[in-house]
Order: C-alpha cells, then sequence, then structure tokens
C-alpha cells in the first residue's frame, strides 16, 4: 500500500500568515477574535468573528487573478504557494499528470457573490462581473491553483462543511493510491460578508456574546455556541517512496481515516462520531491505546459538546487521553478549521508539545490541555464534524524532526 506523507504545509489563519507564525501564536495562546470590522455589523445578532490581518493581495498574487478571485481563493493560492515551496516540490516535474489538487470548501465566495449580486440589483446585469460564473463557486480554489501551477492529475472538491476538509485529505490519499506522485490539499474559507453571516446566523448555532474572551467555550459550562472564522491550510501530500527518492522532509503520515454520517434530525450521535474515530484508527492498523492526543472538533453548543465529550470518554475513559482545541483562538473556519488541527497535530508530535485550549473551564471529564504541554507522542487522532451531520477523523503518525536522511 502507498504510504501517504506531508512534505509540505501552508497557513493563513487569523493569528498567523505562514505555518511557523501560526505555530507561535498558537502556542502561546494568542486569541484573534476580534469585532468584524469589514461591514456594519448594527442589526446582526453575531458580531465576532476571527479575521485575517495583513494579506496583502497585490503582493501574494498576479495582479490578473485579483479582480476574478474571491478572498478565500487569495488564501488558498498563497497556502498553495507556501505549502509547494516547504515540500521543495521541483516546479519541472516532467509530467504534470501526476500532480493533483483535491480541496474542500463549505460555501464558496460569498462576498464576491454579494457585490455581484448588489451591481445586479443595483445597476444591471451589464455591470456584473464576468468572473462570477465562478468566482462564487466553492470548486473554483481547486481549479484556480490546478491552472497556477500546471497540475493536471487528480483533481476534486469535497463539501462537508466543518469535516470536509479531512475528507479532502483523505481523497487526496486515496488519490496517490490510484498512481498520482502528489497531491495539493486541504481547505480554505472566508464568509465573513454580510450575506455570509446571515446564511451562518440562520442555523442558529453562532455565539450572540460580544466578549471575545467569552463568546467560544467548548466543553465549557458557559458554552454558547462558536465564532466563525476565515482562513485554513493547504498540505502536499506525497507517496513516501517518492518523497524520499528526492530527499524530501516528511512532517507526518497520514496513517488512517475514517467518516460517518448523521441524517438530519439526528445530526449527532455519540455513536456515530466515536465510530468514525474507530475506523481511522482501524484503517492505521492502531487501537486507542496508541492515541497519545485528541484535537477535537469543539462544536462549542451544549449538545455538541456533551456528544463530543461521550464520545472521546467511550473511547479512552474519563480523562483518559489529553484534549485540545486550538480553534478557540481563532474561531471555527468550516473546511478551514480540520486542515490547521491537522498542521498543529503534525507540528506537536514533531516538536513534543501539546498547543493549548486557554481560558476553558471544563464541564466533561476530559484531560483538557489550557497551557502548553510537553509530552512524547507519536500519533495523534482528528476530529470533524459538518453541520447535518458529517462526522470524520484523521489518525496521524509523527515522523520526528528530519527524516530524508
Amino acid at each position: 500500500m502507498t504510504t501517504a506523507v506531508v512534505t509540505g504545509t501552508g497557513v493563513v489563519a487569523p493569528n498567523g500568515l505562514g505555518t511557523e507564525e501560526f505555530w507561535s501564536a498558537t502556542l502561546q495562546g494568542r486569541p484573534a477574535i476580534t469585532p468584524i470590522d469589514g461591514y456594519d455589523t448594527t442589526g446582526f445578532p453575531s458580531r465576532l468573528a476571527g479575521q485575517v490581518r495583513d494579506f496583502d493581495d497585490a503582493g501574494r498574487l498576479p495582479s490578473r487573478l485579483v479582480p476574478q478571485t474571491d478572498r478565500m481563493t487569495r488564501f488558498a493560492l498563497a497556502a498553495a504557494d507556501w505549502a509547494l515551496a516547504d515540500a521543495a516540490l521541483d516546479s519541472g516535474y516532467p509530467d504534470r499528470t501526476a500532480l493533483g489538487v483535491i480541496t474542500a470548501a463549505a460555501a464558496g465566495g460569498f462576498d464576491f457573490g454579494q457585490r455581484e449580486l448588489q451591481n445586479l440589483w443595483g445597476s444591471g446585469p451589464d455591470h456584473v462581473s464576468a468572473y462570477m460564473s465562478f468566482a462564487w463557486f466553492y470548486a473554483v480554489n481547486t481549479g484556480q491553483i490546478s491552472i497556477k501551477h500546471d497540475l493536471r492529475g487528480p483533481t476534486g472538491v469535497v463539501v462537508a462543511e466543518q469535516a470536509g476538509g479531512i475528507d479532502a485529505i483523505a481523497q487526496a490519499r486515496r488519490a496517490l493510491r490510484g498512481g498520482a506522485t502528489a497531491v495539493l490539499t486541504g481547505g480554505m474559507e472566508s464568509s465573513l460578508s454580510p450575506y455570509g453571516m446571515a446564511a451562518r446566523i440562520a442555523s442558529g448555532r453562532l455565539s450572540t456574546s460580544d466578549d471575545p474572551e467569552r463568546a467560544y467555550l467548548p466543553f465549557d459550562p458557559a458554552a454558547s455556541g462558536h465564532v466563525p472564522g476565515e482562513g485554513g491550510a493547504m498540505l502536499v501530500l506525497e507517496d513516501e517512496a517518492h518523497a524520499r527518492a528526492r530527499g524530501a522532509t516528511v512532517l507526518g503520515e497520514i496513517a488512517g481515516y475514517g467518516a460517518t454520517f448523521d441524517p438530519p434530525p439526528h445530526s449527532v450521535r455519540p455513536a456515530n462520531l466515536g465510530r468514525a474515530a474507530e475506523l481511522a484508527l482501524a484503517d492505521a492498523g492502531l487501537s486507542t491505546d496508541d492515541v497519545d492526543v485528541v484535537f477535537a472538533d469543539a462544536d462549542g453548543s451544549v449538545e455538541g459538546d456533551r456528544v463530543e465529550a461521550e464520545t472521546l470518554v467511550g473511547l479512552f475513559g474519563p480523562y483518559g487521553v489529553p484534549v485540545t482545541a486550538p480553534k478557540t483562538l481563532i474561531g471555527r473556519l468550516c473546511s478551514g478549521g480540520a486542515p490547521l488541527d491537522v498542521v498543529l497535530a503534525l507540528l506537536a508530535l514533531r516538536e513534543g508539545v501539546i498547543p493549548p485550549t486557554p481560558g476553558i473551564t471544563p464541564g466533561h471529564p476530559l484531560d483538557l490541555v489550557s497551557e502548553p504541554r510537553p509530552f512524547h507522542g507519536t500519533t495523534a487522532l482528528v476530529l470533524a464534524r459538518g453541520h447535518n451531520g458529517f462526522n470524520s477523523a484523521l489518525v496521524l503518525r509523527g515522523r520526528g524532526k528530519d527524516t530524508s536522511e
């Protein structure tokens, strides 16, 4: 069987641009949830978000791409550039059909779509950009990355809300097993425009607190929903034999994957979330005793937290394994959230420290990591749930600081 390994990462997050800045800010517990300042939030019940700062469109993208892309696609293109550079993947690789792109997105280009709909109704169809035909589309990140880097191999897009980022990585691993040499994968989101936020508020799952430090409190008795965020991560997955042959540094292995579905209205069930984790562990050839840390989904709702806590206690016992949810610093990023957790998990395994979930008073029998914690783990479990019933789990194995020798 092909072993899928991660050889490059690129991050755009509210608390950092680039993997190292993101990792440093997360270890420090640096929060990035603030009042939304991109539009007038008067009349909106939810007014906080994890917003990406200091992203210079013109400085990071070719000028021709700026007017034809939404903010999420600009993020995705930059993160893809960084991931490919981090992997040192030869841009002149001769067989472009062996290089693919598989991404996840929950909604698409909300900001671009809102602007063009305003042009339509305010000025008429002649004022709608021709780029509207694709810039709003949830698959556009895959297309734009593929075009920019001439990646002609397996391509695709997965739509499963928060779980989609894990599902896209799993699909990339399947592509490697099908013969691809390398696949860019991950998820990226940006839906903090009025149009996008109206859709998210309608779900009834967002916190309405105006206190950035108390708005997103998963597993806490005071939990009242989550805070949205924007950004995500792109990763380069390669066949390990190919990576080693070219002398690449391997960050870690995608060892196991599992997914289940809870059809509405029963969209959260402990048994089915736990089953996804069990499937991922079985796929990796491991048991619960082998897991050293869990990166939790951390829904932030009373019911969602109860389900996940019961799942973790059922798998590992009360206080049985360290659990962390650093997304409380930046918000839930839909399909961009799980790839960021994957990056953090791989770095935690490499560096021997678990990033924290600061400011939470646990209301469940979980060993919730509140401060950076040194450990000597080799295996991490990442969980993600998408609204309306998607459950996904990914098992990661560390490879140490440098396995290229």
